[in-house]
């Protein structure tokens, strides 16, 4: 145990592209970072060890030498991270800060300030808006947007390289902004994609393309470049379009909207785990990349 290191201790639950990212930028300013692999893949285990970061693979021990606890998984993970932690959080003598660093609707982030409630732990509700921070950037970070009674806390992780802004809310609040960034920018990009993709089954790729060059210039620049990145990407997205569309509430308010982008998002996804760069949907958005005659 280091207890004497507990306050410069960060535990990162997911070895994801950002979890380790993240951790690998605080390791780099002098945090002492860890995570588990239980459960995880070899891909997962790779990037840790790529991110010099340590494996606990001891729920508890995580729970009583991490002073903050970061979970950076998908949605559909966040509640099962926090209820496997609550009996690890409530055993602890002292207890870390819990994080919730996912890309929840508010009502979601309500269900684990309830799950964690009897743990005791001091909890944060923070939105990731950014990507990943890179080694050859290390003077930008994806911004944490922090809220709750507890989220001035969080502001301590500045010095290990996160860019820690605190939103004046209730627990709830981040995660509201995270959903209405997330809402336009992969909302936009879904768009972009079902369009460009039905303008190819019609034969006026080319039309299209051209068109969007007279009038739409900057739009097209931004299809370009976003839509086929998010390709590899999208069966990440299926859960978090759906905490969308639980954060706007009703048809009446476009929570539709969400329902049908997560269900295309899970057929992109699909479609390029079976076929890659030659799926359909692919080839149709860099149709984009041509030239106009």
């Amino acid at each position: 145990m280091h207890s004497a290191r507990r306050a410069d201790t960060i535990a990162v639950i997911g070895a994801g592209e950002m979890g380790a990212a993240v951790g690998h930028r605080m390791l780099s300013k002098g945090a002492r970072v860890l995570t588990t692999l239980k459960g995880r893949s070899a891909a997962s285990a790779e990037r840790v060890r790529l991110a010099g970061i340590e494996v606990v693979d001891d729920d508890d021990a995580i729970a009583l030498e991490a002073g903050f606890l970061l979970s950076i998984v998908p949605p559909g993970q966040a509640i099962a991270v926090a209820q496997r932690f609550h009996g690890p959080l409530a055993r602890a003598a002292k207890k870390p800060v819990f994080v919730e660093c996912n890309a929840i609707s508010p009502a979601t982030m309500r269900r684990i300030a309830d799950a964690l409630e009897s743990s005791g732990c001091k909890l944060v509700d923070a939105g990731i808006i950014g990507g990943p921070p890179r080694t050859d950037r290390p003077d930008e970070a994806p911004r944490f947007y922090a809220s709750g009674q507890h989220a001035h806390l969080m502001s301590d992780l500045g010095k290990f390289g996160l860019d820690v802004q605190i939103v004046d809310g209730p627990i709830g609040a981040a995660s509201a902004l995270k959903m209405s960034y997330a809402g336009l920018t992969k909302g936009l990009i879904a768009i972009g994609a079902a369009m460009v993709a039905g303008a190819r089954r019609a034969g006026l790729s080319v039309a299209l393309r051209a068109e969007l060059e007279r009038s739409q210039p900057e739009l097209l620049r931004m299809l370009r470049a976003r839509v086929p990145a998010m390709f590899p990407k999208a069966y990440r997205w299926v859960a978090e379009m759906e905490q969308i569309g639980e954060f706007l509430g009703s048809t009446e308010d476009g929570a539709a909207i969400y329902e049908g982008i997560a269900r295309l998002y899970e057929q992109i996804a699909t479609e390029w785990e079976k076929a890659g760069e030659s799926s359909a949907s692919f080839t149709a958005i860099t149709a984009l990349d041509g030239p106009s005659t």
